[in-house]
């Protein structure tokens, strides 16, 4: 299971509410490939990352086919087991963390130690060890939040909660960090600097999928990306090819110009 990919999809279908999301994807990201998934508003990433997450399955395969999912080698896990392989961190989860625990004001040391329970805080019926507070306060030091540990997430700025949350999905050291639309809410500085930490985990080993509709928030270090349309792949390749001003307009539906400056691409609108 060490070199299987991270992901692979094989005409993986996903029907939700009579419509398909996902129309036969057929994809395989190898773990160690930092890669992108690139689309607009409706393309199928919400929908891809509950794949990967198996909370959602595809259609199944016909008989003696292979299954339409394999996540780093196996087509069947126990949730909580492949959520110690991948780290998640997203603007809807920050919500979930700051609007929606049933259990009171969640600290950043807390909502960290929660990453090994894969819970939105901590709970009575939980047992947490020497061990994995010790882990948690190694994660913020990490991330430059160790000041935070005792501070509720609802007191934080957007930028200090959403660094908690990458310690959070770091904590149990997972071979892949999932991050999805993660600098939504973020501003102009607090999003460089959620991005440069990004860039150190990428460089430190561990794998990062990005699913966005930013094309600015492709960090240097990835250089595949998957551009999604209408729940397909549009385009499949490198970074450089895939940004292409022609490519994004076919994607997005307009007219696109592209910069590029200091290992980054920058999409408008013209």
């Amino acid at each position: 299971m060490t070199d299987a990919p991270l992901l692979e999809l094989r005409d993986a279908t996903v029907v939700l509410g009579g419509a398909r999301v996902l129309e036969r994807l057929t994809l395989t990201i190898p773990a160690g490939e930092h890669t992108a998934i690139l689309g607009p508003n409706g393309a199928g990433k919400s929908t891809f990352v509950k794949l990967l997450t198996l909370q959602q399955y595809p259609l199944a395969a016909e008989e003696r086919q292979p299954p339409p999912i394999r996540v780093f080698g196996r087509d069947r896990w126990e949730v909580f087991e492949l959520r110690s392989q991948l780290g998640i961190v997203s603007a809807d989860l920050h919500e979930r963390f700051v609007h929606g625990n049933s259990n009171g004001v969640v600290t950043a040391i807390d909502a960290v130690v929660s990453g090994f329970f894969a819970s939105q805080g901590l709970f009575a019926h939980q047992h947490v060890t020497d061990a994995m507070r010790t882990a948690a306060c190694d994660a913020l030091a990490r991330v430059g939040a160790a000041h935070l540990a005792a501070t509720p997430l609802a007191t934080m700025s957007t930028g200090e909660a959403r660094r908690v949350l990458i310690a959070r999905a770091l904590v149990h050291r997972p071979r892949a960090l999932v991050l999805d639309e993660p600098t939504r809410g973020l501003d102009l500085v607090a999003r460089h600097r959620f991005m440069e930490r990004v860039r150190e985990i990428a460089r430190g080993g561990t794998t990062i999928l990005l699913v966005t509709h930013y094309v600015d928030e492709i960090i240097p270090e990835i250089d595949r990306v998957v551009l999604l349309k209408g729940g397909r792949v549009a385009y499949d390749g490198s970074k450089h090819d895939a940004l292409d001003a022609h490519r994004l307009g076919d994607a997005f539906d307009a007219p696109i110009a592209v910069d590029r400056a200091d290992g980054y691409y920058y999409a408008r609108v013209v």
